[in-house]
């Protein structure tokens, strides 16, 4: 008997406090794809918490219990997109790298969202330097990355000399083809990107 009074009682379990809930993975990422959506539709000046969370199908609490405020929102979608980054190409030569570069990224530049968003958050990057930060650290992790991968792989097999001024390198191999998508939005015609290919690399060799 006084064993059974004197034994440690079971403890009860802890309740998680309130609003440390679990987040749905599901639901963070209709939001994401939410947010993607709004933002071609209506630009970031327009944006809203509230139209994100229509569009996600989900109440704006569900939004802010995730990101404080649209800018946090926008800056965490470039964010997770610089770390996605793209595919290293590896086809054993630069002409060939820089091809597939172009076809990933032309096929990227070419999908109306993105088309839509790349511009209005540049002219909004121009009036927030959070944005445009975010920006920055996106092309420096996701496009400039696999490029300084294709071109210190070309140096490895001695396509392109050592010393090769890099920042001018990664300049040549992604501006022409932004410029054309992005700023200029003019369609390319067939064979463009092998010819943007082996121009560059023709280029890449003169450095």
């Amino acid at each position: 008997m006084l064993g059974r009074m004197t034994a440690s009682p079971e403890r009860p379990r802890r309740r998680a406090p309130a609003g440390a809930a679990v987040l749905r993975e599901d639901v963070t990422e209709a939001i994401r794809a939410a947010v993607f959506e709004e933002l071609a539709a209506v630009g970031y000046a327009r944006m809203s918490i509230e139209g994100v969370a229509r569009r996600a199908g989900v109440g704006k609490t569900a939004v802010y219990r995730r990101w404080k405020s649209k800018l946090h929102l926008v800056l965490d979608l470039v964010s997770a997109v610089a770390v996605q980054g793209l595919p290293a190409p590896d086809t054993g030569s630069l002409e060939g790298d820089l091809r597939l570069l172009y076809e990933v990224t032309s096929r990227a530049l070419r999908h109306p969202v993105a088309g839509q968003i790349i511009p209005d958050l540049q002219a909004e990057a121009a009036r927030n330097p959070e944005i445009a930060e975010a920006l920055q650290k996106a092309l420096r992790e996701g496009q400039h990355g696999v490029a300084s991968g294709i071109v210190q792989a070309a140096v490895a097999r001695g396509e392109l000399r050592e010393g090769i001024d890099e920042g001018l390198a990664l300049d040549l191999i992604s501006g022409p083809l932004y410029w054309r998508s992005v700023v200029v939005r003019t369609s390319l015609p067939k064979g463009y990107l092998g010819a943007l290919a082996g121009a560059t690399a023709a280029g890449l060799r003169g450095l």
